[in-house]
This record gives structure tokens, C-alpha cells and sequence, in this order.
């Protein structure tokens, strides 16, 4: 298993799972949330590409906007 954080909290997880798939995981809209690696902000269209190593701390929240 690989040691990673979400969000502040210690998660195991299958090696090479990807980002994508974790968000799916999560319970909330994919659309809804933004994501970030390791304090690297990661699009949406690039979470697949993402696979997660020992270590790695995730932080997902939802954007902010407005004008």
C-alpha cells in the first residue's frame, strides 16, 4: 500500500492509483472540486495523468468564484 495524505488525513491506497481515480472515491463531483499535489495545482483534464506516490499529500477544495 502507499501512504499519502487527503486533505491533512493518512490514507492507504493501491500503488499507482491516480489522482483521478481518488477524487472519484471522494464521494463529491468531480466538476466541483479543484486539486492540488504536493501544493501543485492539477486541472481537471490532467488528474488522470497523475498517479500518486508514497507520500504525496492531496488537497482538494472547491474554487472560488465570482467577480
Amino acid at each position: 500500500m502507499t501512504g499519502i495524505t487527503v486533505n491533512g488525513e493518512p490514507r492507504q491506497v493501491e500503488p499507482g492509483l491516480t489522482l483521478a481515480a481518488l477524487v472519484a472515491r471522494l464521494g463529491q463531483p468531480p466538476q466541483a472540486l479543484a486539486t492540488a499535489v504536493n501544493g501543485e495545482f492539477v486541472p481537471r483534464d490532467g488528474r488522470g495523468g497523475v498517479q500518486l506516490r508514497d507520500g504525496d499529500a492531496v488537497f482538494t477544495f472547491q474554487p472560488i468564484t465570482g467577480g
